[in-house]
């Protein structure tokens, strides 16, 4: 039973994303939700976001929203660094505190501000450690970043009992057509 869940995937760039009003942000938002809404109904009772742009932040909305109907869900942002968001711009950094403020939990892995790429490295093997399963938005065509969180998992996976659940461009483009046809 997935009682906690590591949720990740790309950041808005990869997926040619600039602007808050992108309709691809609402495609993966009902994706999320759709996915959270049956581990939900199978046990899910903790979410948990790195609280990078894009995926994390997206589905940090979704469960805020799902909250209302599942008070029992929480979500926890554990960051790897402290003042992530410092170089953000004001948007972004607006958004962050929002998401920050509505949590349940947050921390920061490394307890100081950046200093190396190895701080992500360890907010992954320490979320991955301390959840049940990940579930990722991912294309194995278009890998982009979350392919080395997918490397992580898999490798833990070797010696560890853990899922890895994903949301690709198939499911997607399913959602989308869904969502075009629900508007006719």
């Amino acid at each position: 039973m997935i009682q906690s869940l590591y949720v990740s995937g790309y950041r808005p760039h990869e997926l040619g994303i600039f602007t808050k009003k992108h309709p691809g942000i609402q495609v993966i938002k009902k994706a999320i939700e759709h996915e959270l809404r049956t581990l939900i109904d199978e046990g899910l009772e903790w979410v948990i976001i790195s609280g990078q742009p894009g995926v994390e932040t997206w589905t940090a909305e979704v469960v805020i929203e799902l909250k209302k109907a599942f008070p029992h869900l929480k979500y926890a942002v554990i960051t790897p660094f402290l003042e992530m968001e410092k170089n953000w711009n004001e948007e972004k950094q607006a958004e962050y505190a929002y998401i920050l403020g509505k949590a349940d939990f947050v921390t920061s892995v490394t307890k100081r501000p950046y200093e190396a790429p190895w701080q992500f490295v360890e907010k992954d093997k320490f979320i991955i450690q301390n959840t049940d399963a990940l579930l990722l938005v991912y294309d194995e065509e278009h890998e982009g970043s979350p392919k080395y969180l997918k490397r992580l998992v898999e490798k833990y996976m070797e010696r560890n009992e853990y899922e890895l659940l994903t949301i690709t461009s198939y499911d997607l483009q399913t959602i989308a057509e869904e969502m075009q046809r629900a508007e006719w």
